[in-house]
């Protein structure tokens, strides 16, 4: 298996079919080629590449775009709960493309391909290069021997199902997926430069002495030995205006070793990256021969098992959030090439800001490298999960042949593709899982990460005291729950085999329970759930409503408990399919336009200074008097000041209206109790309470119920 990696500047360029790419190699820096474009696709053997190749598709995209299209890819599977799946109708695709090179082939000429689905075998002039058959990290295959002057021939395959990589490899089983469509779905490219080469680069900020650590490891592909001067220049990302600079005592490498050197850079005027402003610098690393820009941010992370509480730049930060689950939405049937279009994935990460969210779960699977540098320019945390979703240990399908050797290797490069992204915050081995071999492989990939970050290890104990809790608290898996169970629902997170002791901060990024299609059908997770809260002639709107309300209602149960270190809906990216269990909330995914209802009651119940009515019942007795209590909250460091408003409503008409004054401190809660005294009047109300958040706009928490008469029906 190709296990080289390498951290590089990434060069988008667009091209044509097979088109004659022209580089001109030089012996000493670096040239990237991007290969992206239209590529020839054929479907065929493992161990043969076919004859002729009469389809084109996309890269990066999967092979259900290409044209003209194959007859079923990546074929819906008899048994979503089995691990192994055959496509009956071919093995492989192939992937063919030519490109030109210009001038001498220098030392070092490598061919990056960032993720490919089933595997990567790479054939460069008819000589094979090699394989790498993890399906969600960069393969890196040495070119240098076979690539030649003038045209060259790339084929690239690709298994076409998950058997091609066999159970002792991760190729993305999830329980919920119908299709494991293949191809490269990421970007490829060719790196050409002198020797020594930079292999990879790791930056670690350290914001109370305000410098960057850069480490460099060097790699010399020569038959002698080498002497180099390392020089590190950092620069604003935006202005290119230099911040800081570093250069080194010359230094050799033996040949055909590699060496580690770092440096610890000064930088002026120095900018924190956030979600709220996230600053952006650069860092090139020079050897002389090899030159490589690197973004960061100078920011830092972790979660603190005292308050239970993440911490961002030193201070507490409330995390709160949704999902993305790509994988599921490559099989949906709105899905073709939007995830590899730059405005629509911009756009999505937008709305995302718009929800009041500052964080995601790129859940059960990794997006294209695109998406990595969208999230540290729009300002998003993100928890970054591989693809393993077995189960706990009552219904795990843990494939025997998957062990920690493999996972730690695939973790390594995974690590080492991200480590410099200021948006990757958190490094979670898997979703709902139970085993072993995910915290063993842990514990050897670890001390690789300068900065330190937290890993979540699913549903198997944290390993270190500042490593998270994945938190599931389902209410709603239970079809006969109401909302009124709330009021007595412990507030403490849970929903996790391995329990929650209070040692570590809990993230939620899973709860609810209460999916609609976008269609507004319920799923096959809560058609029994909608019968019993609606009857079971409902219908759309109403269903949509009542997802929307409940949805926030338990949002704001979770925010103002302040026993999370996140909050983080499920789901903002999925599918939707008659037979599916979950889906997400847009009504046109091309527009990117959300479901009305959920829009109007979900965020307002994400708003960084929130609030949540204390009543949960779905009935009162009118006449009846009781002190109702509004919690208060405030995610932001700067104090809140202002009026809260409390009305009873029935329909339009005001019945009721209560108004208090009060401060919160800056990441403060506290409590407002108001004198409610419910109306004679029967029929149902909405009880709404309301302040104005730091943006001047109305933020409401709502409870919907029914007011009964106090005197009992005399029968005649």
């Amino acid at each position: 298996m190709n296990r080289h990696n390498f951290n590089l500047l990434e060069i988008w360029t667009a091209l044509g079919l097979c088109a004659a790419q022209t580089l001109a190699a030089s012996p000493t820096h670096r040239h990237v080629l991007s290969l992206d474009g239209t590529w020839q696709i054929a479907e065929g053997r493992l161990d043969q590449a076919p004859a002729a190749f009469d389809h084109t598709v996309a890269v990066p995209g999967l092979v259900s775009l290409a044209q003209p299209p194959f007859f079923e890819p990546g074929p819906k599977v008899a048994d979503r709960r089995r691990i192994a799946q055959k496509d009956p109708r071919r093995d492989a695709f192939w992937y063919r493309r030519t490109f030109r090179l210009d001038g001498p082939v220098p030392p070092v000429a490598t061919l990056k391909v960032n993720k490919a689905m089933f595997g990567t075998h790479v054939v460069l002039n008819g000589q094979s290069l090699g394989d790498h058959l993890p399906c969600f990290t960069p393969g890196y295959f040495d070119a240098a021997k076979v690539l030649q002057i003038g045209e060259n021939e790339l084929l690239v395959r690709v298994g076409a199902d998950r058997d091609a990589v066999t159970e002792a490899v991760p190729s993305g089983f999830d329980f919920e997926k119908e299709r494991y469509i293949p191809g490269i779905f990421d970007s490829v490219e060719l790196i050409l430069c002198g020797s020594p080469s930079i292999v990879s680069v790791q930056t670690a900020p350290d914001i109370r002495s305000k410098t960057v650590r850069v480490q460099a490891r060097l790699r010399n592909a020569g038959g002698s030995d080498a002497s180099f001067t390392m020089r590190f220049t950092v620069r604003e990302a935006k202005s290119a205006k230099i911040a800081g600079r570093v250069e080194l005592s010359s230094s050799s490498i033996a040949a055909g070793t590699e060496k580690v050197v770092e440096a610890v850079i000064p930088i002026d005027h120095c900018r924190l990256w956030s979600p709220e402003t996230p600053f952006l610098y650069t860092v090139e690393a020079d050897s002389g021969a090899d030159a490589c820009v690197t973004r960061f941010g100078m920011r830092v992370f972790r979660l603190d098992p005292v308050s239970g509480r993440a911490v961002l730049n030193g201070r507490p930060y409330f995390m709160r959030g949704s999902n993305f689950t790509l994988y599921r939405f490559f099989e949906d049937g709105e899905c073709r090439e939007l995830p590899w279009k730059e405005h629509w994935v911009r756009r999505l990460h937008q709305r995302v800001k718009d929800m009041h969210w500052n964080c995601l779960r790129y859940c059960i699977g990794f997006p294209p490298e695109a998406w990595y540098r969208i999230a540290d320019e729009e300002g998003i945390l993100i928890q970054d999960e591989f693809p393993i979703w077995f189960g706990g240990k009552s219904w795990s399908t843990w494939p025997k042949a998957l062990k920690s050797p493999e996972l730690a290797a695939e973790y390594a490069e995974w690590m080492q593709e991200r480590w410099n992204h200021p948006s990757v915050v958190i490094w979670d081995a898997s979703n709902e899982t139970t085993t072993g071999e995910t915290g063993a492989a842990i514990r050897q990939v670890r001390p690789l990460d300068l900065s330190g970050r937290p890993w979540d290890n699913s549903y198997s104990y944290p390993q270190e005291p500042g490593d998270s809790l994945e938190a599931h608290p389902y209410h709603f898996i239970r079809p006969d729950y109401k909302l009124a169970l709330l009021a007595k629902a412990d507030p403490v997170p849970s929903g996790n085999e391995a329990g929650n002791d209070g040692k570590h901060a809990a993230i939620i990024n899973e709860y609810g329970w209460l999916w609609l299609n976008r269609d507004g059908t319920p799923t096959t997770l809560t058609e029994q759930l909608y019968k019993n809260l609606l009857g079971p002639q409902s219908t759309m709107a109403p269903r949509r409503h009542l997802y929307a309300t409940y949805l926030a209602a338990e949002t704001e149960f979770w925010r103002t408990g302040r026993r999370a270190a996140a909050v983080m809906h499920f789901t903002t990216l999925g599918y939707s399919r008659p037979e599916g269990q979950t889906s997400d909330h847009w009504i046109n995914v091309p527009k990117l336009e959300w479901e009305p209802e959920f829009y109007r009651y979900v965020r307002d119940s994400f708003a960084p200074v929130g609030l949540s009515i204390g009543f949960w019942e779905d009935k009162a007795v009118g006449g009846q008097a009781l002190p109702l209590h509004v919690t208060l909250i405030n995610d932001l460091d700067q104090p809140w000041n202002g009026p809260v408003t409390l009305r009873l409503k029935q329909g339009n008409h005001v019945l009721l209206k209560l108004q208090q004054s009060t401060h919160l401190d800056g990441l403060g809660k506290s409590e407002l109790a108001f004198d409610l005294a419910w109306p004679g009047l029967a029929g149902c109300c909405t009880l709404e309470a309301e302040l104005h958040g730091v943006d001047g706009k109305a933020v409401r928490s709502t409870r919907e119920l029914e007011i009964i008469s106090s005197t009992p029906q005399t029968a005649r």
